[in-house]
């Protein structure tokens, strides 16, 4: 994988349903061909699946891609230093595997 490259963009916004902390954020780590393998955002809702047929619909804007085709799992937003506690301990952990490669 060779050396990796955090990117970090935060924005301050309006409180909304889907951002009610005020944050834009889009935390990512990228690959030496500029492939983003991990990346923590708010940047859009995703969807998530219910059981049953006649289900609601949920969108969750707080989500992490753990791999590169990874369309978003639920993240669970407390603050800003958790968020970035969570997003170093998850690229120390991939860094950790590719140093034993």
């Amino acid at each position: 994988m060779g050396i990796g490259i955090n990117k970090i963009e935060v924005t301050r916004t309006d409180p909304t349903p889907g951002r009610p902390h005020g944050i834009r954020y889009n935390l990512t780590f990228h690959d030496n061909h500029n492939q983003r393998i991990l990346g923590f955002d708010n940047a859009h809702a995703i969807r998530i699946q219910k059981r049953g047929r006649y289900s609601g619909q949920i969108f969750q804007y707080d989500h992490v891609h753990r791999t590169i085709r990874d369309t978003g799992t639920p993240y669970e937003f407390v603050n800003a230093s958790q968020l970035l506690e969570d997003f170093f301990k998850a690229v120390n952990s991939i860094m950790e595997v590719e140093l034993r490669r």
